[in-house]
């Protein structure tokens, strides 16, 4: 298990956990982003990163995909 952070660009990954406190988890899960599902790294700028989550582009900072575990 490793942070979304860490993903390379293009490969769908898996969401295993998510952590943070309980408004940063609602905050993700408002996103789209739910444990079991897929989540792919489009691109990578400044530790910042792009991703397709459920069908969508999503821009999150390092902060929050080190919060999200694949």
């Amino acid at each position: 298990m490793m942070p979304l952070s860490f993903a390379e660009a293009g490969q769908t990954q898996i969401i295993k956990r998510i952590g943070g406190s309980p408004e940063v988890k609602k905050h993700l899960e408002d996103l789209g982003f739910h444990v079991g599902g897929e989540v792919s790294v489009v691109n990578a700028l400044n530790g910042n990163l792009i991703v397709n989550v459920k069908d969508c582009r999503v821009a999150v900072s390092k902060e929050l995909a080190n919060k999200i575990m694949i």
